[in-house]
C-alpha cells in the first residue's frame, strides 16, 4: 500500500476535519495557524507552498500540536504567544491569554489621559498578567511612568520578559502584591487601570474547556457575583489617584448596574461611565476623583 503524502494542503484538510469534529470555533483558522508555526512561515505561505510535503520531524511537531489542540488547549499556548494591540506578546498557562476586547480598555486610558495631557502620565495598573495593558500604554506614551503590579511571580516574571521585548522595560516597575498593597505609601497616579477578575464564581464551571480547564484561575474568579474587585477597589482607590485622576476597569456584561451601585457609595468619586466594545457590550468602567 502507498504511504500517504502528507502535503501542507492535505495536513490543512486533516486538522480542519479533526477540530470540526469537535466543534471547534475556528478549525481552519487552527489549523493553518499551527501548521505555520511548525513550519516557520505565514499563512499566505501556505497555501503559496501547498503541495509541498513535509519532513518527518515536521509532520511529528504538527501532529503534537494538534493532539494539545484536540485536548482544548488554547491555541495561544500551544504556539507560546499572542498579538495585542498589534505588539507580540508572550503567554503561558501563567497568565491569562490577551483578548481583542480588552483594547477598549487601552484605548479608553488613552482618551481619558488626551485632554488633561499630562507631560509625564504616572500610571498604575493592577493585575498585569502578561503585561499587555501597561506594555501597550508605555508603547504609546513614551514618556509615561508606569507601575505594574501582579499577586503572581510567575505573572509578572513573562510581562517583564515582554516588556523588555517590546522596548519598553525601562518604562514600567513591575512589583508583586495583592491590590494597591505594594505601592509605596503616599504615591499617587493620573490613571489607575484594570483587567481584574469579573467572572462569577457558579459560572466557571460552564466556560469553554480551553478557558476552564487551562487558564489560571486567580485571573478569571470575581468571587460569588463577579465584582469582589469593584468591592474592594472603590473604597481604597481615590487614595491613590491624583485630583482628577481616573479609574477606569474592564467589566463583565450585565454588571452595569451593581457597579454603579458600589461606586456611588464612594463620595471622592464622580463622572462615571462606560465604554463599549466592538460588540456593543459595556466593557469599560470608568469613575473620576473629584477636585
Amino acid at each position: 500500500m502507498a504511504q500517504t503524502l502528507w502535503t501542507i494542503l492535505a495536513l490543512i484538510r486533516w486538522a480542519d476535519e479533526r477540530f470540526k469534529k469537535e466543534g471547534m470555533a475556528t478549525p481552519r483558522l487552527d489549523a493553518e495557524v499551527l501548521l505555520a508555526q511548525t513550519l516557520g512561515m505565514d499563512r499566505v505561505g501556505l497555501y503559496t507552498h501547498y503541495d509541498q510535503p513535509l519532513q518527518g520531524d515536521e509532520l511529528a511537531r504538527f501532529k503534537q500540536a494538534v493532539l494539545r489542540r484536540l485536548r482544548r488547549e488554547p491555541v495561544a499556548y500551544i504556539l507560546g504567544k499572542r498579538e495585542f494591540w498589534s505588539l507580540p506578546l508572550r503567554v503561558t498557562p501563567d497568565v491569562l491569554i490577551p483578548r481583542p476586547e480588552t483594547e477598549t480598555l487601552v484605548a479608553e486610558a488613552l482618551n481619558v489621559l488626551a485632554p488633561e495631557n499630562p507631560k509625564e502620565p504616572v500610571i498604575l495598573e493592577i493585575g498585569t498578567g502578561s503585561g499587555a495593558i501597561g506594555i501597550a500604554l508605555a508603547k504609546e506614551l513614551p514618556s509615561a511612568r508606569i507601575t505594574a503590579t501582579d499577586l503572581s511571580p510567575k505573572a509578572l516574571s513573562v510581562a517583564e520578559e515582554n516588556a523588555a521585548q517590546n522596548g519598553v522595560r525601562g518604562q514600567i516597575r513591575f512589583l508583586q502584591g495583592d491590590l494597591f498593597q505594594p505601592v509605596p505609601k503616599g504615591e499617587t497616579f493620573d490613571l489607575v487601570v484594570s483587567n481584574p477578575p469579573y467572572i462569577p464564581r457558579e459560572q466557571l464551571s460552564s466556560l469553554m474547556p480551553e478557558i476552564r480547564d487551562y487558564e489560571p484561575r486567580m485571573a478569571l474568579d470575581g468571587g460569588k457575583d463577579g465584582l469582589d474587585f469593584f468591592r474592594r477597589a472603590l473604597p481604597a482607590v481615590a487614595e491613590y489617584l491624583h485630583s482628577g485622576g481616573w479609574l477606569l476597569a474592564e467589566m463583565g456584561a450585565g454588571q452595569v448596574r451593581q457597579v454603579l451601585e458600589m461606586a456611588a457609595k464612594n463620595p471622592g468619586l464622580d463622572s462615571f461611565g462606560f465604554a463599549k466594545d466592538l460588540s456593543g457590550t459595556n466593557r469599560v468602567f470608568k469613575a473620576r476623583k473629584k477636585g
